[in-house]
């Protein structure tokens, strides 16, 4: 069968990975991300489109999803100083729902057909 497609989806979900938990800990302080610029464009197109973007947050190498939210604005121009990383995109708005660690192991029973219907983690 046909993989549905994400423009047909009025509720996107999408995995955001940090290189390390200070980064999620300044999410949730000030409800505010900053990604890659090369993620900036599939983020803002799906805030455009969908009814509502949710974000699943997971520092790399932890093993757990760290929480989720939703997307709360389009991604702007302003950079955050709150990051170390140099080469972080513009900060847009994060609504915290859930602040918990996840092991993945709780939602192997989940797969993306987006990509190749591999394990959500």
């Amino acid at each position: 069968s046909e993989s549905p497609s994400p423009r047909n989806t009025p509720v996107r979900y999408f995995i955001l990975k940090s290189s390390n938990f200070q980064n999620i800990d300044i999410s949730q302080q000030k409800g505010i991300w900053s990604t890659m610029p090369s993620n900036e464009e599939k983020l803002n197109r799906a805030f455009r489109e969908s009814t509502m973007v949710y974000l699943i947050f997971s520092v790399q190498g932890s093993g757990h999803f760290q929480g989720f939210g939703r997307m709360a604005s389009e991604i702007g121009c302003e950079k955050s100083q709150d990051w170390a990383s140099a080469g972080l995109g513009g900060v847009f708005k994060v609504e915290w729902i859930q602040k918990e660690s996840i092991p993945f192991k709780s939602a192997h029973h989940l797969l993306n057909p987006w990509d190749n219907s591999r394990k959500v983690q």
